[in-house]
């Protein structure tokens, strides 16, 4: 095992002695817990500070879920749900964007002086790993054909690497909110089903939470000179981002076939995933709606992701109302 995996498959507790709900009740009670979080340190918050720190990193080990993913109960689908799960093109980018992910901040850790924040990210390396083997336990149980995956590569540059996967993340988790949302009231993904992939949505929205705080506290923390070369460095990622979600992109499985995945399937998904009349700019308000409800638990002292939620409010404020209006679902 090298290091890098070894950072991001074991947790520092033990997993299978973290105590599991016996139960509704005490299920119930972890499911608030992991979504509601206040910090004891009192007032006002410094971002950049100790405090800052110690408040995130506390929030990411105390909102921890210990589900395990051999233990996940997949629903019994008919034939008909099932195809319709497979006719969904995200599940090999799904489980390889989680392979990536996992790698890329275990990577980072490997460059972390501080314990707080290197333990913080560890976890969520391991987290993301967690995210893999549940994606791959849905698409082995349903029986969803993946091409085969190619290695992956460690990050030559563990910090942009690590940018790229917040930032991707961050921009997701926000349609994705959505999306979901719409996937529940349409009746496209069963009860059944979403309340057992509900935790892994939940995960992914203490992740960016997580990402945000450290990207705040990193840059308050830069000396002037090093903050301007961060600061070009994360414009640069966000032009990759761009471009990496134009369309469709190339894979090559481990055989060396070519797979044409769709990137963009968080803004392109609401018509394979609603069944009514639905508007662009009625998709784009649930977003931020969504995304208004998945954070509100959290202690309010924590920064939030601000981009993806403020470029959607400046689209429904600028875009034409004839795009607007337009009908994504019908």
């Amino acid at each position: 095992m090298s290091d890098l995996e070894a950072i991001y498959t074991q947790l520092p507790e033990d997993l299978h002695t973290l105590p599991q709900p016996k139960s509704d009740k005490e299920l119930e009670e972890m499911n608030y817990r992991v979504r509601h979080w206040m910090s004891n340190i009192p007032g006002s918050i410094k971002i950049g500070s100790k405090e800052h720190r110690q408040m995130v990193c506390q929030m990411f080990r105390e909102t921890f879920n210990p589900y395990r993913p051999t233990f996940m109960d997949w629903p019994k689908l008919t034939d008909q749900e099932i195809d319709r799960l497979k006719s969904l093109p995200i599940w090999d980018i799904a489980v390889q964007t989680e392979g990536k992910a996992r790698l890329r901040m275990a990577a980072y850790v490997k460059e972390i002086v501080d314990p707080e924040w290197a333990d913080a990210i560890a976890r969520n390396a391991w987290e993301e790993n967690r995210h893999k083997e549940v994606l791959s336990d849905l698409v082995r149980f349903y029986g969803i054909p993946l091409a085969s995956e190619s290695p992956y590569s460690v990050p030559k540059d563990p910090e942009w690497a690590y940018l790229v996967t917040g930032f991707s993340e961050c921009w997701d988790s926000f349609y994705a909110f959505g999306l979901f949302a719409i996937a529940e009231k349409s009746g496209f993904f069963t009860k059944e089903l979403i309340e057992t992939f509900e935790p892994v949505m939940q995960e992914e929205c203490r992740h960016i939470l997580l990402f945000a705080n450290w990207l705040a506290w990193h840059r308050a923390n830069l000396p002037w000179i090093k903050r301007i070369l961060f600061e070009l460095k994360v414009i640069a990622v966000h032009a990759f981002l761009v471009y990496e979600r134009i369309g469709l992109i190339k894979t090559m499985d481990a055989e060396g076939e070519e797979h044409f995945q769709d990137n963009n399937f968080t803004i392109n998904g609401v018509a394979e995933l609603g069944n009514e009349k639905t508007t662009l700019a009625d998709f784009l308000r649930l977003c931020l709606s969504e995304d208004d409800r998945r954070f509100s638990g959290y202690d309010r002292r924590l920064l939030r992701p601000e981009t993806a939620p403020f470029l959607t409010k400046m689209a429904l404020w600028l875009l034409p109302k004839k795009l607007l209006n337009k009908q994504l679902v019908g």
